[in-house]
């Protein structure tokens, strides 16, 4: 089961300090999201990129004018916990972002 995210806090760089409904907690390093092109390609202003916020309804960490990273990647990279089965690649490998 995965949770919403209720808090985020920026630390450096490209790392977050993420808070969940369920308590837990921890830092995600978002940095390999700037290289993925789409809307993320903004995230290379880092300026930018420290403009994010929780958008409490849905329960995600979202960017002005667009671009969102689901709670499900947070809480794996954040708890280590493993990502859900539907968003796991089909050959079992872990994608790197």
């Amino acid at each position: 089961m995965y949770y919403d995210v209720v808090d985020a806090k920026y630390v450096e760089g490209y790392k977050i300090a993420v808070v969940f409904e369920n308590g837990r907690k921890g830092a995600v390093d978002l940095k390999g999201y700037a290289g993925t092109g789409g809307v993320f390609s903004r995230f290379s202003d880092l300026e930018y990129f420290k403009k994010f916020y929780v958008n409490r309804e849905m329960g995600v960490l979202c960017w002005p004018e667009g671009g969102d990273i689901a709670p499900e990647s947070l809480y794996h990279e954040a708890t280590g916990e493993p990502l859900p089965e539907w968003m796991r690649p089909e050959d079992g490998r872990k994608e790197a972002v």
